[in-house]
């Protein structure tokens, strides 16, 4: 089972919630199973940073890792790095993309965040994907 649109929505508002009160503007994307927009925020963003948000939260729902620990996988394989990285119309395997699981611990999407810091953006999808567990 996907997550759904009440669902998304919830992770969604508990995201932009954990980004007003850090005062970060910021891009938020929640995924489905495919890698399917359910819904997005733009936050005060700059407009470049969506891309980068849509792109770790399908990087996090593929591989059912968050995006930055597939970056640590990325980042061990040496030359096929690159191939791996440029799959699937691109990664992004920064910090940021989190996988939203359900109350029984089954992947049922993802959720990423883009425009502070690494650390900033895992915060605020962190946000959005445990208030559904």
């Amino acid at each position: 089972m996907s997550i759904s649109y009440k669902e998304a929505v919830q992770a969604l508002n508990a995201a932009i919630a954990k980004s007003n009160e850090l005062n970060i503007p910021v891009s938020i994307v929640v995924v489905d199973t495919g890698g399917h927009l359910m819904s997005f925020a733009r936050v005060d963003s700059v407009f470049g940073v969506i891309d980068f948000a849509v792109k770790k939260a399908r990087t996090a729902v593929m591989f059912g890792v968050d995006s930055d620990v597939m970056g640590a996988i990325i980042a061990g394989a040496d030359m096929h790095g690159y191939g791996m990285l440029n799959a699937n119309e691109g990664l992004l395997t920064i910090a940021g993309g989190v996988v939203i699981k359900n109350k029984n611990g089954k992947v049922i999407g993802a959720i990423a965040s883009s425009g502070g810091t690494p650390e900033q953006d895992k915060e605020i999808a962190f946000a959005g994907a445990t208030t559904l567990c």
